[in-house]
């Protein structure tokens, strides 16, 4: 019988090589190799690669099947994120960074579930009994039948949830989970794979809703192997900043609905309250216009929401000026800075440039450019926008404006938030909507002589 060859992973990355060494080639971390039993051990260390195995049932494309049934919860940001409700036999990972609110959210929404008649366990692994109970009594939760447990030893779980066939099971977390199957400690690849692939496994036998949550890294990253996040049908990503009251969760993969949709709630002292219009609290602290300050009318998933973007341009005392950016790509700002110089004549050179995103929101898509351009060519200029106005659109690197998908949804939202003017890239199909001013410039250089003068520029 062949030997089959020992792999080995990276604990930080996931990569996986045939030899161990101190340090990993693909991320460049030390001692995060481990050894992994292979796939196609069986029982006794047994190679089972010629093992003859059953044939699979196929079904067409044609095929009809039931909708697919939904739980909702009542909160109703958690249920836009996970798609419309808590889908039965679903396998889900949150994800976080440590304090962000985690274990307050899903203890709140297994309180919900279970009032609602959906049977839920809460399998605490991190904290004893105690404090999950003094957490529900600061929350006001301790009325709800959620049923508790502390308990790390999977095969102890899984033999509770045979017994007690719940509708949804809440683990905290899934690094603190072990197999006796596999000869590793917790936390390690091997026990985080097998113990989500065990886990995920008995979701869709039995149906049931299982939600684990993820530690992350230093980089935000779920630790673990990657692998983790293909085997469950979504995986969901709570952020935000500790000096702000707000939390975004944020769903990066979902089998079940929209990828990219947000759920917004607002830590407070009964715990996370949710927000229905993020829009108007995001730019609820919004004074006078000030230079530097730009409003961006953005899509996160499906929903519309705007937010004020702040920069800072001034003299830099160094001889490297610097380049901060908070809740935004850094390299993108040293694009956008890069082609106001080289397509309009906006030097940027001995000014160190600082670029917020307010209320701890995390912008990503490329349609913010204009808005980072105008906040920037604002503050470098000290003259302030209009605070009627919104901005969206995306910058080429020739200076050209690119239009953007739904225009009109943006243009909504900012209408319903009392905006009365709106720039935008040209092109494309101009939103039908009365009651707010379009201007469509034709490109970078004729946005910044119209908003700003070309005779301002030096």
């Amino acid at each position: 019988m062949a030997r089959v060859s020992p792999t080995f992973t990276c604990s930080a990355c996931g990569a996986v090589t045939s030899k161990w060494s101190g340090r990993c080639d693909s991320c460049g971390e030390w001692n995060t190799i481990t050894e992994d039993a292979p796939l196609s051990t069986g029982p006794g260390g047994k190679s089972l690669a010629g093992k003859r195995g059953k044939r699979i049932p196929l079904t067409d494309l044609a095929t009809e099947e039931a909708p697919v049934p939904r739980q909702m919860s009542g909160v109703g940001e958690l249920d836009r994120v996970l798609g419309g409700g808590l889908v039965h036999g679903a396998a889900i990972l949150v994800g976080g960074d440590p304090g962000i609110g985690k274990s307050t959210l899903l203890l709140q929404a297994a309180a919900r579930f279970a009032r609602l008649g959906v049977k839920t366990l809460y399998v605490s692994g991190e904290e004893a009994s105690s404090q999950v109970r003094m957490r529900a009594q600061r929350l006001g939760l301790t009325e709800s039948p959620v049923q508790l447990s502390a308990a790390t030893n999977l095969r102890d779980i899984l033999t509770t949830l045979e017994a007690e066939a719940p509708g949804l099971v809440i683990i905290d977390s899934i690094q603190t989970m072990w197999s006796d199957a596999v000869d590793s400690i917790p936390g390690s690849v091997g026990q985080v794979r097998a113990c989500a692939h065990e886990l995920t496994t008995f979701a869709k036998r039995k149906g049931v809703a299982i939600i684990m949550v993820g530690h992350v890294t230093k980089e935000g990253q779920i630790a673990g192997p990657r692998v983790v996040e293909h085997m469950v049908d979504t995986v969901l990503y709570f952020e935000g900043e500790r000096g702000h009251q707000f939390r975004l969760l944020r769903a990066v993969k979902n089998r079940f609905g929209p990828a990219d949709e947000i759920g917004v709630f607002e830590m407070t002292g009964r715990g996370l309250a949710e927000v229905k219009n993020p829009s108007a609290l995001f730019l609820s602290d919004r004074g006078t216009p000030s230079p530097g300050a730009a409003v961006f009318a953005g899509i996160e998933g499906t929903r519309p929401v705007l937010v004020e973007f702040q920069a800072l341009v001034a003299p830099t005392p160094h001889s490297q000026p610097r380049r901060s950016v908070v809740g935004w790509d850094g390299g993108r700002l040293a694009m956008i800075l890069a082609v106001l110089e080289a397509r309009c004549g906006v030097p940027f050179a001995g000014l160190d440039v600082y670029l917020n995103v307010a209320g701890g929101m995390k912008v990503s898509e490329p349609a913010a450019d204009l808005a980072v351009a105008a906040a920037l060519l604002s503050a470098r200029e000290d003259s302030a926008l209009p605070s009627d106005t919104v901005i969206f659109g995306e910058i080429s690197l020739s200076g050209a404006l690119r239009p953007v998908s739904q225009s009109e949804n943006r243009l909504k939202e900012a209408q319903k938030l009392g905006f009365t003017a709106a720039i935008a890239p040209a092109g494309g199909k101009p939103p039908q909507l009365d009651g707010i001013s379009l201007t469509r410039p034709p490109d970078l250089a004729g946005f910044v002589g119209e908003i700003f003068g070309a005779g301002e520029r030096s």
